[in-house]
């Protein structure tokens, strides 16, 4: 299982020492409006990191904790992982923050190092991303990353915007230097 680490966060792969901090995030409305449209209970959130923890065992990608550098907070989670789950669809990239740490960057720094892993480790030729279509903020966060909008499709018992970027693109954008200056 693989640790990231980027200038302020170290995203560690979510398993069980996680549960506290990831209920707290899962059970605030704020943060489950645009997924399920309600808190998780205690049994979901165990439920995720056991799925988690087997996505890990099998596929080598899943979900990440993103922890504070300076202070080991746990602020947010955030995956590679297939859309529903289901390893003939393609790859995605997700992340969830607590609402103090909105609108600070971390979701893109964390994205930016996850879309990174996804290329480079895992050798994906195709990256999605998948919101809620009233989910500016992480469409902003796509399109930070060099995402672009592919079309509504539905996933996860909804319809939701896509966006995506092809390997080609993301190496032609790092060599151009445009993913450090989004």
């Amino acid at each position: 299982m693989t640790i990231l680490n980027t200038a302020r966060l170290r995203l560690e792969p979510l398993d069980d020492r996680h549960f506290d901090g990831l209920y707290a995030i899962n059970r605030i409305p704020e943060v489950m409006r645009y997924l399920t449209g309600k808190p998780d209970t205690p049994e979901q959130t165990t439920a995720m990191i056991e799925r988690t923890k087997a996505q890990w065992a099998q596929h080598g990608y899943s979900w990440w904790a993103l922890i504070e550098q300076e202070g080991g907070d746990m602020i947010g989670v955030g995956c590679i992982q297939n859309i529903e789950r289901n390893p003939v669809n393609p790859l995605e990239i997700g992340w969830r923050l607590r609402p103090d740490k909105w609108g600070k960057g971390y979701a893109s720094e964390a994205a930016r190092e996850m879309t990174r892993f996804a290329f480079e480790t895992l050798d994906a030729q195709l990256l999605c991303a998948v919101c809620h279509q009233e989910n500016g903020d992480s469409a902003a966060v796509m399109k930070r990353l060099g995402m672009s909008f592919i079309s509504i499709e539905h996933w996860y018992e909804m319809d939701v915007a896509v966006y995506g970027m092809s390997r080609a693109k993301w190496l032609l954008d790092q060599q151009r230097g445009l993913a450090s200056a989004r």
